[in-house]
């Protein structure tokens, strides 16, 4: 009892000296305060250019000191394969982040930045990091509660770098195997991805039961935001072609693509990413009855809506044809935070503009800081903004690789097995001597682990980082079966 009663004072000490940190004793540092009143607090007092600040989320590359408090800006990511160093370890991702996140407090009202990072299977870009199988396999498991402890082990190496967002998990419905991204993908059958959305509860935490429809979650410093990508239809373009239409009916689009958010949101996922492909001949981003109507309205989603890369470029053809046609589409379509890397400074003062002129009305800025707030504070930013060193050693954690080869033994499909009359290849008998790996992928982790493994694409060669190839996993069963028959 005596510990417990230290650990409650030292908490409120530590509010109290968030509450006392600023130059004034604003109500929105004080956490004993509800989130409405803190979240309408610190709305109030921000001006026009802090607000489209929070809106605009820029790559690690731009977010220099100066660049953080001079835009006020409000997230920073590591586009695919972006790092601090190569090889950085966890320490040297803290160092950055940390610098980045003091700049962000050193501003007038101390708005924390949030860092986002696509952790899509397994911490997938940092070095040492635990890969786990990616979508496609992990449906193979037909494993909810697996997938949940991935999620969770993902949370913590996610949190040893310093980092509170991942963007995942992707809850495509992939219906036509041509698609490049198909392996993104739980499944084709909607019921199954819907299953799989339990790594949300890995990720940010289990929502406690009565907490309302819609609201978002994540549970402490051990668990980061999650991100429900790509909305919607993303799956099922017409001949599988990427970022194209998806046609279908109303009951198609609700009772296939649509059906993984109902899961998604209901578990308390944070925010929401927009996909670049249509609905109908209606570009997602753009798509306001989707997005504002259904996803905020309908199913009423309080965490932010993100766009893709660049994702509002992509609302013309060619992309960035008419870039104030494509702030005003995707603003007033219900996005709230837009992923501009490079061009940052065109779209923040392209959306001043409009919204001076009234062309993007304050009401709809207001909505949008609003729900980034929201996450903000659910995720504890205004209170503890920066990384836990603590935490270091999660990345590439003994527990977290065996958790990976159980999901790799869990996920293993056998396509052919003989036809009839014939001798089936498996089970393998008990004297076989050696078995045979070949191929261009028999020795190469790179190929093996495919996309969104160091860089966004992948790379081929065993020194990407470190890991094991299933040519050397042969070997391994091999021992195991010699090692057995001497026994």
């Amino acid at each position: 009892m005596g510990t417990f009663r230290s650990l409650i004072i030292m908490l409120a000490v530590l509010c109290y000296s968030s509450v006392k940190g600023g130059a004034e004793n604003y109500t929105y540092k004080d956490c004993n305060q509800p989130l409405k009143v803190r979240i309408n607090d610190l709305l109030s007092r921000m001006t026009l250019a802090e607000k489209i600040g929070q809106m605009t989320q820029i790559e690690r590359n731009n977010a220099s000191a100066e660049v953080l408090k001079d835009y006020f800006i409000g997230s920073v990511l590591s586009e695919g394969g972006s790092i601090p160093a190569p090889q950085a370890s966890a320490a040297t991702w803290i160092s950055m982040i940390t610098k980045m996140q003091q700049a962000a407090m050193s501003t007038r009202l101390g708005i924390p930045f949030i860092y986002g990072i696509d952790a899509v299977h397994g911490h997938n870009t940092v070095f040492k990091a635990t890969i786990f199988p990616h979508n496609i396999g992990l449906g193979a498991t037909r494993d909810p509660a697996l997938v949940r402890k991935i999620g969770a082990a993902t949370a913590l190496e996610i949190r040893a770098t310093g980092i509170p967002y991942t963007f995942a998990p992707t809850v495509a419905v992939c219906r036509d195997p041509r698609w490049g991204r198909c392996y993104e993908s739980y499944s084709e059958d909607p019921k199954l991805v819907q299953q799989m959305t339990e790594i949300i509860n890995g990720l940010q935490g289990t929502i406690p039961a009565n907490s309302r429809k819609g609201v978002p979650f994540v549970a402490g410093p051990r668990s980061v935001a999650a991100c429900a990508k790509h909305y919607v239809g993303d799956g099922g373009t017409t001949d599988g072609i990427n970022e194209n239409n998806t046609v279908t009916d109303h009951h198609g689009l609700l009772s296939i693509h649509m059906s993984p958010y109902y899961h998604a949101i209901i578990k308390g996922v944070a925010t929401v990413m927009v996909s670049y492909s249509s609905i109908n001949g209606v570009k997602m981003h753009a798509n306001r009855h989707l997005v504002t109507g259904f996803l905020k309205n309908t199913l009423r989603f309080r965490g932010f809506v993100i766009s893709d890369y660049k994702g509002i470029d992509r609302i013309t053809s060619p992309p960035h044809a008419n870039y104030t046609y494509s702030i005003i589409a995707g603003i007033n379509a219900g996005i709230d935070m837009v992923m501009v890397p490079y061009d940052f400074r065109e779209f923040i003062n392209g959306l001043t503009d409009l919204v001076e002129k009234n062309v993007v009305p304050m009401s709809r800025i207001d909505d949008a800081v609003r729900r980034i707030l929201r996450v903000k504070f659910t995720m504890g930013l205004f209170d503890n903004p920066y990384p836990d060193p603590s935490l270091v050693d999660e990345l590439g954690k003994q527990e977290h690789r065996e958790l990976a080869r159980e999901a790799v033994r869990k996920s293993l499909v056998l396509l052919k097995n003989g036809k009839a009359g014939q001798n089936p290849v498996l089970p393998l008998p008990k004297k076989t001597k050696s078995i045979l790996v070949t191929g261009s992928h028999a020795h190469n982790l790179g190929y093996q682990c495919g996309g969104w493994t160091i860089t966004w694409q992948g790379l081929g060669g065993n020194n990407l980082t470190v890991a094991i190839s299933s040519s050397i996993i042969a070997r391994l069963i091999k021992v195991t079966a010699d090692t057995h028959r001497r026994k």
